[in-house]
């Protein structure tokens, strides 16, 4: 199908992204700037993506309920089994960059199955590993085919879908990642009970199976672009995120000095600034074609946006540990019953995330963000409050329902905001960045709540080295933890609570700066006519 006149007319009409490239003629698929008709493969596509999505997302959280389990079977110690997340979030976020570029280059459709079917050869490596360190090279494998699959999703959804029918398709989106990051726990603690903390690896390889063969039956093959990879930026991204994360997590273990000869806590947190930095700079000065287009940032809702999904990242990865380690420590529940103390956030959110994506096409994006994750915030803030050892458990079970209104309502207007006005040659790199923005949140969020849990937990409990309850005095399994220092350790994990109940403050206040979509207001002043 070739362009017509009148498609470009009204493509022309559209606020693009500053300086982006416009479509190719010959596209076979509307420009997202246009009220063309929805391909009729588009759903389906997007179904098949969404099954892939939910698992990977799942995995980012699933870990948090299994760690005392985990703990227990490797002998691992605290720091250790949160490098189990660490390594899956590190390895995921620092490829997003160039796996969006595959996308655009190769094919959507091939890159996604292609990771895909690496993750669900890392998820049977996972469930089979037999010590602790062999858990966090498969964990790596794992965040790697993730990198591969996250981009094509939001992809698909900005060159299959217009923009005035993207919406639903994000709803969809932003509902799957909203409920399967509040899933993870609860799903976690089933398998954990019922069959091992290994089965939270081994369910993935027939969803993983079934994955595939929805895509190769119902995602489409899209027109590729041709594009050169910046390897140099590929190499200062990695080294920076390595480097800044790895002086993070491990500044308490080593009393943020020395690590090894003249490598200092310090200066690898200082490196990977530098480093960030100059890939910046390259990004900017290079001539040829950067793994980030810095022009996207000149559009006001991209870069928003990306800014606030960072620190949602930050903040959702960060809440599960001090909470799922208080409901199993101090509180003596279950892995099963701690995640089911999250159920009414999932449910919450999982009923309202659909009813917000029929609606975000005729509102503002940030009247729904805004309150949504202020609301979350506040949660989490009322849930920092009441960690008690004597706090009655239904009490706690009533917050999250606040938590789960807030979730439904944050996803879908980033996302959507985020993504508007990308055309069809910058939708991969616009994803990748999006994502990897989230993921970098993620990353920080697992680094940054390690150090805070070990240094409350040692300012609360001074008497126990290091803050030892977390890997001698409790972390070991539910109930264990000695009557006389639950509520030193609650407090500790209360207190921890406080730095993802912020991020979602901050990104409330950086949503409150989204610019409404032009043309907005006069479809609902036509509406309202």
């Amino acid at each position: 199908m070739t362009t017509t006149r009148s498609d470009q007319t009204v493509a022309q009409a559209q606020p693009p992204v500053a300086e982006a490239t416009p479509p190719r003629a010959g596209t076979p698929y509307p420009s997202p700037a246009t009220d063309a008709p929805l391909d009729p493969k588009a759903w389906p596509a997007l179904w098949a993506l969404v099954v892939g999505f939910f698992m990977i997302l799942v995995d980012s959280t699933i870990v948090t309920t299994a760690m005392p389990a985990i703990m227990r079977g490797l002998g691992a110690d605290i720091n250790a089994v949160i490098w189990v997340t660490s390594a899956y979030l590190l390895a995921y976020a620092v490829p997003l960059l160039i796996t969006g570029r595959l996308g655009d280059r190769f094919g959507p459709k091939n890159i996604y199955v292609i990771g895909l079917a690496v993750f669900t050869v890392a998820s049977a490596w996972c469930g089979f590993a037999g010590d602790v360190q062999m858990l966090i090279l498969a964990r790596v494998l794992q965040g790697l085919g993730a990198a591969l699959m996250t981009p094509q999703t939001m992809s698909v959804i900005t060159r299959m879908f217009p923009v005035a029918k993207r919406g639903a398709a994000m709803g969809l989106w932003g509902a799957t990642a909203g409920i399967a990051t509040l899933v993870g726990p609860i799903l976690g603690g089933l398998l954990v009970d019922s069959l091992g903390w290994e089965w939270i690896f081994f369910v993935n390889v027939p969803v993983g199976v079934v994955g595939l063969v929805l895509a190769f039956m119902l995602v489409p093959r899209l027109p590729t672009h041709s594009h050169r990879f910046d390897i140099l930026g590929v190499v200062l991204s990695a080294v920076g995120m390595f480097a800044l994360v790895f002086g993070i997590q491990e500044g308490e273990t080593y009393d943020w000095g020395t690590i090894t000869g003249p490598i200092s806590v310090w200066g690898l947190i200082i490196t990977g600034v530098v480093v960030l930095a100059l890939f910046v700079v390259w990004q900017r000065y290079n001539r040829g074609e950067p793994l980030i287009p810095l022009r996207l940032f000149r559009d006001r809702n991209f870069s928003l946006a990306n800014l606030a999904i960072t620190l949602v990242g930050l903040a959702i990865t960060a809440m599960n540990f001090p909470l799922m380690l208080f409901l199993q420590t101090v509180r003596g529940l279950t892995p099963t019953q701690s995640a089911l103390m999250l159920a009414p956030m999932a449910i919450v959110s999982g009923v309202m995330a659909p009813i917000v994506g029929r609606i975000i096409a005729r509102v503002d994006p940030r009247r729904l963000a805004v309150p949504g994750m202020a609301a979350f915030g506040i949660g989490l803030l009322i849930l920092a409050a009441i960690m008690t050892p004597d706090t009655p458990l239904v009490f706690l079970a009533l917050v999250p329902v606040i938590m789960g209104l807030g979730s439904s309502c944050m996803w879908a207007p980033l996302s959507i905001s985020a993504t508007r006005n990308l055309t069809p040659d910058v939708a991969g790199a616009g994803s990748g960045v999006y994502n990897t923005t989230r993921q970098v949140g993620a990353v920080l969020g697992s680094a940054a709540i390690a150090v805070l849990m070990e240094s409350r937990l040692a300012a609360e409990l001074p008497h126990l080295s290091g803050g030892a309850p977390a890997g001698e005095a409790g972390m070991g399994g539910s109930g264990s933890l000695p009557a006389a220092l639950q509520a030193g350790y609650a407090s500790a994990m209360g207190q921890s609570l406080l730095l993802p109940a912020v991020g979602f403050l901050v990104a409330a206040l950086v949503a409150v700066f989204l610019a409404t979509p032009r043309g907005l207001g006069r479809r609902r002043g036509r509406h309202a006519a």
